[in-house]
């Protein structure tokens, strides 16, 4: 595992199965009907069990009819999971990078810490957002992940003690950890 300390919060980064994750909250990398999918989004709903869908579903008939959009993040149960919450996050589709996905990754991955801190969580797992079957270039998105997240932690530090980035290959991890010492460097 790499990690580094940031507004006092410990930011690591390791290879594995988010869904094995015992923090507060993991991060669902989300479609926006939230009702599941493929991939990250698919193994939660597996793992956590019917009571994630029932609580998706709840929210999709109140308050995100339309789906949620892109950018945002919405928290529910965590089901069976050893997580207490998930945090389902909608990223964007990658088009070659000239529509605004950047932003909208960015506001996933801020979207996704402002959730844990308005519910007084303390650790939360991430996955890297929009980069299987939306497409979007690893190494692209791990500096836009990174940076976010250090840049929310400088901004209101002390709400949250662990941030970890649960990458599923050995190839992602990789490119997460240049993306931190990177953004580590810039910053420190």
């Amino acid at each position: 595992m790499r990690q580094v300390e940031r507004a006092g919060a410990l930011v690591a980064l390791l290879q594995g199965d988010i869904t094995e994750q015992a923090v507060d909250a993991i991060v669902n990398a989300a479609n926006s009907s939230l009702l599941g999918g493929g991939g990250v989004d698919g193994a939660i709903h597996r793992r956590g069990g019917p009571e994630i869908l029932e609580e998706c579903r709840r929210l999709r008939s109140t308050l995100y009819p339309d789906g949620l959009p892109t950018g945002e993040a919405v928290l529910t149960t965590a089901g069976a999971l050893p997580a207490k919450y998930v945090i389902h996050a909608v990223g964007p589709v990658w088009h070659g990078g000239a529509r605004g996905e950047a932003s909208l990754l960015a506001h996933a991955y801020a979207s996704c810490l402002a959730c844990a801190r308005d519910a007084g969580l303390e650790s939360v797992a991430l996955p890297s957002i929009s980069t299987g079957a939306y497409g979007y270039p690893v190494t692209e998105a791990a500096e836009v992940a990174l940076s976010t997240v250090l840049r929310a932690l400088d901004e209101v530090p002390g709400a949250l003690r662990e941030v970890r980035f649960v990458l599923f290959t050995e190839r992602d991890l990789r490119a997460y950890e240049a993306a931190l010492a990177r953004a580590a460097g810039a910053s420190g």
